[in-house]
């Protein structure tokens, strides 16, 4: 899908996200707003073109850990493993335990952004799993 030169997030749209790339379905971007490393949180806004949606993974953790995505622009979809999936739009907050098997991206026809907080924790790592598959994907 072409660039929608048009689309502003909040928190700018940043660069493509091509370390990550393998592990999407079309493309996104990713813009950090802080760094883990300078201040102890992560937070970045990621932004999804349309129809765009990242694999099933996992945030694990032997401790606290998990993620937070704080939505911002557009409209998209989150999903937990055996749920149905919820709408996001500005606004709404997901809380992701670790150990919850997730996806979450835009919807087909509309661009959307969050911004995603890697909640603290010891032992913290993720697992990137199967693509979300068109059959599977709400085009809703």
């Amino acid at each position: 899908m072409a660039e929608n030169d048009d689309f502003t997030p909040m928190f700018g749209k940043g660069a493509p996200n091509e370390a990550f790339a393998q592990y999407f379905i079309g493309n996104s971007y990713l813009n950090p707003l802080t760094s883990a490393a300078e201040c102890g949180v992560g937070l970045a806004n990621v932004t999804f073109e349309p129809g765009c949606r990242n694999n099933w993974h996992v945030h694990h953790a032997a401790k606290g850990g998990g993620q937070i995505l704080i939505v911002t622009d557009g409209r998209g979809w989150y999903q937990e493993w055996g749920k149905e999936p919820r709408v996001l739009t500005p606004g709404d907050v997901v809380v992701i335990p670790a150990g919850v098997k997730h996806w979450h991206g835009a919807a087909a026809d509309s661009w959307f952004s969050h911004i995603a907080f890697e909640a603290p924790g010891e032992g913290c790592s993720n697992e990137w799993l199967e693509p979300v598959d068109d059959a599977s994907y709400p085009q809703a």
